[in-house]
This record gives structure tokens, C-alpha cells and sequence, in this order.
């Protein structure tokens, strides 16, 4: 990091800042231990996101310029990805693309497989594209969209102050774990039922003593 930017080399990916929301140790697993095992929940969710695009793209649809797998990044926030929609619409107020009359606002648009959530996971990944957004184009992001396979609907979030705050903590704790390459221990709930990666954590044996405290409490 130099000054109060990241540098390309050192960018973390955006789409594990979905992970980490969801369980800290999950993300060191992938994005650390480069461990990753494919469960059904994951596969439909791969498969989901082919049908939404495949590489970049744009159309024009009326007022709206729709792009597909844009790629995005931030050097304030140290990560990079792509988002797998952004909605350029029409408006009174905006900026200006080349090329193009008139003013655009920007709406990006994630697309789930299955239900919204009650959790910030999905949320935060929003809000850090949104993010990348406004550094990318000089621009506000006020509003952005997740799309849910299973209920066929938008939900509408804000991006709020308080959201882009949680996003940099966030952030700061991903980039300090994985500068220290550290694996955060298991807090076995109950989404390590449907996690991915519960064979690889076992989180069942943190219940367990280890064989170091087990042999020095038998030497003792």
C-alpha cells in the first residue's frame, strides 16, 4: 500500500468480501489456503450467474445502457472484480459517457441464486462494487440492486454512510489477514451445515482438545 492507495499487486478479490462477511475462516480457506470444494449450492449458483452474462458485453435498451460483467476496481479499498451488471439510466442529472448524449446514473446489479438474506453478505459485495464505481467514474452511487433466482424480484438497497463504513472495516481486516497469510479459527454455527468447505474446516473437532494440550495435560 503507498500512501492512501493499494497497489495493483497487492488488490484483493471483491467477490470474497462476500466470504468473509459470511465466515472469516471460509474466505482464508480460498482465498488464503487456496482450498475450494464445489457443494450443490455452489454449482447452481455458477451455472445461475452463466445464464446472467458470459464475459463482457453492453446493449441498449431505451433509456438504459445495460453492461454486462463490467469490469471493476478500487485503489482506496485495495480490491478488484467484476460486477455482473450495471445499469447506465438516463437522467436529469449524472455524468457524461463518451459517445453518448445526454446524463447517465449508474446502478449496479448483483444476481443471487436463491433468497434474499437477513445477513450483510450480499450487501456488502453490492456496496463494495458500488464503491468501485464512484472511484471509477468521479460519481455518486446512492442506489444499487440484488436480483434473487428464486424470488424473481430486485431488492432495492441504499448505500448508505453507514454501509460504505462497515465495507472499509471490512476491508482492512481481509487485507491485514492475508498480509499476515492467517486462517482465523472456526465459530462453528449453524450455516457450516451448508458451507462449501466444512470438510476441509471440520468444524465439528474445535470442540475438541488439541494434541498438544492433550499431551501436556498427560505429562503434567
Amino acid at each position: 500500500m503507498t500512501g492512501s492507495e493499494y497497489r495493483e499487486e497487492d488488490f484483493l478479490q471483491l467477490a470474497g468480501l462476500q466470504h468473509f462477511t459470511f465466515c472469516r475462516r471460509q474466505w482464508a480457506l480460498i482465498h488464503i489456503e487456496q482450498q475450494w470444494f464445489e457443494n450443490v449450492l455452489t454449482v447452481k449458483g455458477n451455472l445461475f450467474h452463466e445464464k446472467v452474462h458470459d464475459g463482457y458485453s453492453s446493449e441498449k435498451r431505451k433509456d438504459i445502457i445495460i453492461s454486462r460483467g463490467m469490469p471493476v476496481h478500487s485503489r482506496e479499498l485495495g480490491i478488484s472484480g467484476e460486477c455482473d451488471v450495471v445499469e447506465f439510466v438516463r437522467a436529469d442529472t449524472g455524468i457524461a459517457l463518451p459517445g453518448r448524449e445526454g446524463l447517465y446514473i449508474l446502478h449496479p446489479v448483483e444476481y443471487k441464486r436463491g433468497r434474499p438474506k437477513l445477513t450483510d453478505e450480499d450487501r456488502m459485495q453490492l456496496t463494495a462494487q458500488a464503491m468501485c464505481l464512484e472511484e471509477m467514474f468521479c460519481a455518486e452511487v446512492p442506489e444499487a440492486y440484488l436480483f434473487y433466482g428464486e424470488t424473481r424480484r430486485r431488492e432495492h438497497v441504499e448505500i448508505t454512510k453507514e454501509l460504505k463504513d462497515q465495507c472499509r472495516r471490512l476491508l482492512q481486516e481481509m487485507h491485514q489477514l492475508y498480509a499476515r497469510g492467517y486462517t482465523p479459527k472456526v465459530k462453528k454455527t449453524k450455516k457450516c451445515e451448508s458451507c462449501s468447505l466444512k470438510e476441509v474446516c471440520m468444524p465439528k473437532l474445535e470442540k475438541h482438545k488439541s494434541v498438544a494440550v492433550y499431551i501436556t495435560e498427560n505429562i503434567e
